[in-house]
């Protein structure tokens, strides 16, 4: 399906009926990197609508290059938001996703029943981010070495668990070709990454109080944890979980942790908002 914002279209899928929930997959990835990891634990869960959507310049939205800002990728989804999802709503975010949905909740606090965020970008800039030492790897070298030199290069370099099953999954899930126009998109997206606001200073303003969860892995050397950690005062509903043997890839090294995790905070939604 497509919902036309102006001069932009932008893809999307719904799966199921109920509460409507949010979600947005990180930079350079589309849907399907969401739709993998949270289908198997909604689809034991009856009453969600869950709404996957392509980032503006992904998957199968449209690149239109006067978009590639945070600002104006938030106005579209806010835009998405008001005309296509009534009501109060849950909204779930990986990486540069998790940036997006905190800006969405900054705008729509009374309407957000509850936030996830997973491995989220906190510090737009990547320079200014804590990030850990790459301190555990368990790879499969045997299986490694069955790959060229560049896909080996790709897949290790956020890896902390590597394996041909965690690959497989990676190449279906993480690791979308881009077409040309898109790549531009996000190349220009990368010098306009962050919003115009401070969107934690905002959330503060505003004091979000359901239902909150951020899941974020030990080795993560992309966007780190400990920024995310610094959040807790701001979500006095929130659980905050820090995986080891979990890099930026979380939901690939540890499924079973995670659905436990998003089984805990639907629990909460659903009996403590």
């Amino acid at each position: 399906m497509k919902y036309q914002h102006e001069t932009i279209a932008v893809h999307y899928e719904v799966v199921g009926k109920g509460k409507p929930v949010v979600m947005l997959h990180g930079l350079g990835c589309d849907m399907e990197l969401m739709r993998a990891c949270m289908e198997p634990i909604f689809l034991n869960r009856s009453g969600y609508q869950r709404i996957y959507i392509d980032l503006p310049g992904m998957g199968g939205s449209e690149a239109v290059r006067s978009y590639a800002s945070a600002d104006r990728i938030l106005e579209v989804l806010d835009g998405f938001i008001e005309h296509l999802v009534p009501g109060n709503f849950l909204i779930m975010g990986e990486s540069y996703g998790g940036y997006l949905a905190r800006g969405i909740l900054s705008n729509n606090v009374d309407k957000v029943d509850g936030l996830m965020l997973l491995c989220p970008v906190i510090v737009p800039g990547r320079e200014g981010r804590v990030l850990p030492p790459k301190n555990a790897e368990f790879h499969d070298k045997a299986f490694l070495d069955t790959l060229d030199a560049a896909e080996r290069e790709m897949f290790c370099d956020y890896a902390v668990l590597a394996d041909e099953h965690i690959y497989r999954r990676y190449k279906k899930e993480v690791a979308i070709e881009l077409s040309e126009e898109k790549e531009a998109f996000i190349y220009q997206l990368k010098d306009h990454y962050a919003f115009s606001f401070d969107v934690d200073e905002e959330i503060r303003k505003k004091h979000f109080e359901r239902p909150a969860l951020v899941v974020c892995g030990r080795q993560d050397i992309c966007v780190g944890y400990d920024d995310a950690m610094k959040l807790v005062k701001d979500y006095p509903r929130g659980t905050f979980a820090l995986a080891d043997v979990a890099g930026h890839n979380l939901q690939l090294e540890q499924p079973a942790l995670l659905e436990a995790l998003v089984e805990n905070w639907l629990l909460r939604v659903e009996k403590y908002i």
